[in-house]
């Protein structure tokens, strides 16, 4: 049967709300309403009315001498309701640790709620003095790298949705289409994709999918080291194990 994406109705006003927490989310210091307003392309006075709503909720703060935005503190249930109510965190993070530990690299566990991103939901970092910075939250186009091979792989999503999304994506060095296509195709057949350079110049990204009962992906696990660091053999290792890892998520997590 074909996979058909249920169609969504827009609703500006939470779109716009949700677009202004994910501003101030991305930005490491505390936003003015003209910042905000200019950013999203806001209505200065629009812009006003979705701040004092999103801070009667405390998902927004106000500083009273600056009048800058910054989140609020009545995001960290929501967060935490989040972590507590899934169980992929909490069982992938010994992986990921045993990965990082044994490989010298930051180990990620990735979640893929639709083709627009992926969101990290557990990591643990590699205990060298380069690495790649990334934070539980972080957000980065779900096409992607080497867990956009693998969400490609395994999707069940059109082919022309994933097509019409991978000609929007960035890349220190990209892949041409027909090259990447055939990537995809090859992480299908070995369960594991391997990106030399490709998305981070000098980086090395391994990621392998985690597919529900129905062998469609609903995360990645993924590591992170330099070029130099993971070699072609040590690369291969590392994707063999994460399989096993990635196996084993799959028979925890399957209904009895």
């Amino acid at each position: 049967m074909k996979f058909r994406a249920p169609r969504v109705r827009a609703v500006p006003a939470v779109t716009r709300a949700i677009a202004v927490l994910r501003l101030l989310s991305r930005s490491r210091s505390p936003l003015a309403l003209k910042a905000i307003a200019e950013t999203l392309d806001l209505v200065p006075s629009t812009a006003l009315h979705i701040l004092r709503a999103l801070a009667a909720e405390q998902l927004v703060r106000v500083d009273p001498v600056t009048k800058q935005y910054s989140l609020g503190v009545g995001m960290l249930p929501l967060a935490r309701a989040v972590l507590e109510q899934s169980d992929f965190p909490n069982l992938v993070r010994p992986q990921l640790d045993d990965l990082s530990k044994r490989y010298g690299v930051t180990a990620i566990g990735v979640a893929l709620p639709d083709l627009d991103h992926m969101v990290v939901v557990a990591l643990a970092r590699a205990q060298t003095p380069v690495r790649l910075h990334v934070d539980v939250g972080s957000r980065f186009p779900a096409l992607i790298s080497a867990t956009g091979r693998c969400l490609a792989a395994f999707t069940r999503h059109p082919w022309s949705e994933v097509e019409k999304r991978f000609h929007r994506l960035r890349w220190h060095n990209a892949p041409r289409y027909e090259a990447w296509r055939k990537e995809v195709d090859q992480t299908r057949r070995q369960g594991f994709s391997i990106d030399r350079g490709n998305y981070i110049a000098g980086v090395t990204i391994v990621a392998v999918p985690v597919l529900d009962g129905a062998g469609t992906i609903t995360h990645t696990l993924a590591a992170v080291g330099l070029g130099n660091q993971l070699d072609r053999a040590t690369s291969l290792r590392l994707a063999h194990d994460m399989r096993r890892a990635a196996e084993q998520l799959t028979a925890h997590r399957a209904p009895l």
